[in-house]
Formats: structure tokens, sequence, C-alpha cells
């Protein structure tokens, strides 16, 4: 790879360009307006209720939290790893990670239902909870990035970048494990209560990060008529493959050992067998169509140089994405909960039931709105600020 990359903006003026941000544009003020009404209107207009508390907003926040996380893996390889065939990715890298973050950070905070109340949670912190941590996580992860940013594009400190590189790499690897560790200290929910959820949401950010970031590339360049060659292409291909063999990996890890233990084979029963809605998503959204079929589209030998059979995967990865965070949250929810282990509990509020939960339009349209606001973030900064590279020319590794 060249030492010296030329970086620009987005310079294309062209229709399909204007169209798309015009598009997320208009996706986040109706989900700022759907809001809007349940703030408005109340919680009980949503799907949520006092049993599943976390609801479709929180699949697509800690979506985009992940994501952002995986996000800056190309920037960590190049810097903490010397790959320098990454470099020229690196600022792209970087924008893309705070855009996802701050989309995922903004619908948790329109969820709230009183989202001015989020000066308390910035001014009053209780240090026993993953919550309070998360949110010094969240910010600093923010500032710290922001100036590895800052180093990469000013060259009088550019011998910074890397020290800086080590420093995001780390803080980012803490943060989503906090994430993870969200649902994993909550020992009371027999589907959360692992300490596997921490290296697990670790690698799910990289291949969601990286599939994002795959797709918002290649559009870009194509909306500018940039050149990217297939070797690059070939190099994204194969890490977004191994990511998502990582991630089977730990999903059988996690039900192997949740399978162990006696006490969790009814909670297995339901994920596994006869949950519904849970088992479906997790069976043909999560593992046939989100990392099955992907991989087969990532590895077959005849679509190995074709760009469409990457976006497919890339598209079908995130889907899974969705579904596998859909069933950690939600289903870990609707299963009942297991106040006093070893003992028959029996009263008429809940116990033993599967709790009901249907998604709203308004939570959908909320949770929309957090992926089309980053999205449009990244997109913007991309036209003002020269971040992508003019071209990536094909390379020898």
């Amino acid at each position: 790879m060249p030492a010296a990359t030329r970086f620009t903006e987005i310079k294309t003026s062209s229709p399909q360009y204007w169209g798309l941000l015009l598009l997320l544009a208009i996706l986040a003020a109706v989900g700022i307006g759907a809001a809007h009404h349940m703030d408005v209107e109340g919680h009980h207009i949503s799907g949520m209720n006092n049993q599943v508390v976390w609801g479709l907003p929180h699949v697509f926040a800690i979506f985009l939290i992940v994501a952002a996380s995986g996000a800056l893996n190309l920037a960590s390889m190049a810097s903490v790893f010397g790959k320098v065939e990454y470099k020229p990715l690196a600022r792209f890298s970087a924008v893309l990670s705070i855009a996802l973050l701050v989309g995922g950070l903004a619908v948790l905070l329109l969820d709230l239902g009183r989202p001015d109340r989020l000066i308390v949670a910035i001014t009053h912190y209780n240090f026993r909870s993953i919550f309070a941590w998360n949110i010094i996580l969240y910010s600093g992860f923010i500032v710290i990035v922001l100036a590895y940013l800052w180093l990469m594009m000013e060259r009088r400190f550019e011998r910074w970048s890397r020290p800086a590189g080590m420093f995001a790499f780390a803080w980012r690897l803490i943060l989503t494990s906090g994430t993870g560790s969200i649902f994993g200290f909550l020992v009371a929910r027999e589907s959360y209560d692992s300490a596997l959820l921490a290296p697990m949401f670790i690698v799910m950010s990289f291949s969601f990060g990286l599939a994002v970031f795959i797709l918002l590339l290649l559009t870009s360049f194509k909306l500018d008529q940039r050149e990217l060659d297939g070797i690059h292409l070939q190099r994204l291909r194969k890490l977004l493959g191994l990511f998502s063999i990582g991630i089977l990996y730990f999903v059988i890890l996690f039900h192997i050992t949740k399978l162990y233990g006696s006490q969790n084979h009814d909670f297995e029963r339901f994920i596994l067998l006869d949950g519904g809605v849970y088992t479906r998503l997790f069976w043909l959204f999560q593992i046939v169509l989100g990392t099955l079929l992907p991989l087969f589209l990532l590895y077959a030998p005849r679509w190995q140089h074709s760009s469409k059979s990457l976006v497919l995967a890339c598209l079908l990865i995130i889907q899974g994405g969705f579904a596998q965070l859909y069933v950690i949250i939600i289903g870990g929810q609707a299963f009942p909960l297991n106040i006093f282990p070893g003992y028959r509990v029996e009263s008429s509020f809940f116990d033993g039931v599967i709790s009901a939960y249907t998604p709203s339009l308004w939570e959908l349209l909320l949770g929309c709105a957090g992926l089309a606001s980053a999205l449009l973030i990244a997109l913007l900064v991309l036209r003002v600020l020269p971040m992508l590279p003019q071209s990536l020319p094909g390379t020898e590794d």
C-alpha cells in the first residue's frame, strides 16, 4: 500500500446521493415524532409492559452500540496490529463508529419517556450499577475516538495515532464487555446470568460493525464513482467470515453451557424447541439466514469475487444480528422470572407465565430512526471532511 493516501470528501451531487440523505432524514424525523407520541400518550401504546420492559427500541439501540465498537475494528487493525493495508480506511472506520454509537444512544434517550432526566444520570452515579459504568464508557468512547481521529488527520501528531489507537482498542473492548455484562450480571434471569455474554458481545460487535462498514463503504464509493479493487473486498470478505464463525461458536458454547445446568433446561427448551416466535427467530433468522447462508455466500467458490454476494451476506448478517438480540433481550424477559430458585411459587401475578410482547409501530419507527440517524451523520461527515481515500486500487498482500 502506498505510504501517502489522498483523502477527500464525497463530491458527488447525484440525485441518488441526495435522495438517500432525504430518505434517512425523513426516517429520523418520523422516529422522533413517534418517540414524542409515546412520551405524550405514555408507554402503554407500545408493546412493552411491566414484564417486558426492554422492547424493540432496545434491540435497535444495543445493535447500534455493539456495531459501533466493531466498526472501529479496521482502524484498530491498522494502528494496533500494523496492518497497513487497512490504514486508508481508518478514518472512515472511526467516523462510522461514532455515528453508530450516537444513533444507538439517541434511541435509548428517546425511549426513556423523560429524556430531560438524562441530566440526573450524568450527574449522579451509582458505581455499583453496570448502567452507570456504561454511561462513562459510552461518553468516553466518543471522546477517545474523536481524539484518535484528529491525530490521524493532523500530520504533525500522526506519530501519536498508534498509542491513541491502542487506547481506543482497549476502551472499546471494555465498552462492549460492559454492554454484554448488563445482561450477564442479571442473575435473576435464567436467560442471562452468564459470563459468556461479555466475550460473545465482543465477537458480535466485530461481525455487525464490519457488515455495516462494508455496506456503507460500497455505497459511498459507488455514489462518488471511486475505485475499489476486488483485493480489498476479498480481505473484508475473509474477515467477515471469520467473525461470523466466531459468533456461531459462542452461540453454541452459550447454549451448551446452559444445558449443562439442569436448572436451565426449561429455558433452553423454551428458546430451542417450543418458544414460538423466539424459537423461529433463533433457528430461521439467526442461525440459518443470519449465519449459515452468509457463510455459504462468503466462502462458496462461485461467489468469491461477487460484490453482490458480499452485499447480500452483509444484509443477512445484520438481520441475523437483530434476530439474535431480539431473542436475547426480549426472549430473556418473556421467560418467567425465577425469583426463588428451588421453590414453587404460586400467586396471581404472572408466576410461571410466558410474558406476551408484540412490538408496536411506534417502537419500530423509533428504532429505525436511530439507525437512519447514524447513517445520516456518517454520510454528512463524509460530505464535509476528507475521510475517504480517493481510490483503493489493487495491491498485493
